[in-house]
């Protein structure tokens, strides 16, 4: 479990979820491109980096003076297993928040008629 564990306290922070994102959509990006549009200075961009590295999460490549960095799913992929286990209490009652929304949708779509 001490995979898991840091699997999930890497993704707690905002930051770190949007570098993975931004990986995500690319094959790999430069620790310069990652860091550019956001608005923390690149020794901050170097330590969720750092994290998300000890998490497994992302790798790196460092080619020349470039370092390229990849998404590393397979973290994640484990996190998902585990949580699959417990969809099942969450599934019900997200159904019938879709229920009810569409039924408020429906409801608020009559009226503008």
């Amino acid at each position: 479990m001490p995979q898991l564990d840091r699997t999930f306290a890497a993704l707690v922070d905002p930051t770190r979820r949007a570098i993975l994102a931004r990986l995500a959509e690319a094959d790999s990006l430069s620790i310069g491109e990652l860091a550019r549009p956001f608005a923390i200075k690149l020794p901050a961009v170097m330590k969720h980096l750092d994290v998300l590295g000890a998490a497994g999460l992302i790798t790196r490549e460092k080619t020349g003076r470039t370092v390229a960095v990849r998404l590393a799913p397979e973290p994640m992929e484990q996190a998902m297993i585990w949580l699959r286990r417990y969809e099942r209490f969450w599934s019900p009652r997200l159904d019938r928040l879709a229920a009810y929304a569409e039924a408020e949708e429906a409801k608020a779509g009559g009226r503008g008629a």
